[in-house]
């Protein structure tokens, strides 16, 4: 089951970055974040509009783009 759908591009949000649902807040930003140490809980406390759903999209989003394939996401 994909999660991409929960990630946008919007050359109007984060200089077109891939976001998570149109937020201020970048796939980029999420990986971060993960990979400094911090855990789901500590990051959706932090974040709490963000949901644990968002969380593993930008994970999914990253495993693809870090295996060479394209990913493409449509409008916001």
């Amino acid at each position: 089951m994909s999660r991409l759908e929960r990630i946008t591009v919007d050359p109007g949000v984060c200089h077109g970055k891939p976001t998570v649902r149109g937020m201020r807040i970048t796939v980029e930003t999420i990986l971060e974040l993960l990979a400094s140490g911090m855990s789901f809980d500590e990051l959706l406390a932090d974040y709490p509009y963000l949901e644990r759903e968002d969380l593993l999209a930008a994970l999914e989003y990253g495993a693809a783009a870090s295996g060479g394939r394209h990913v493409v996401i449509t409008g916001p």
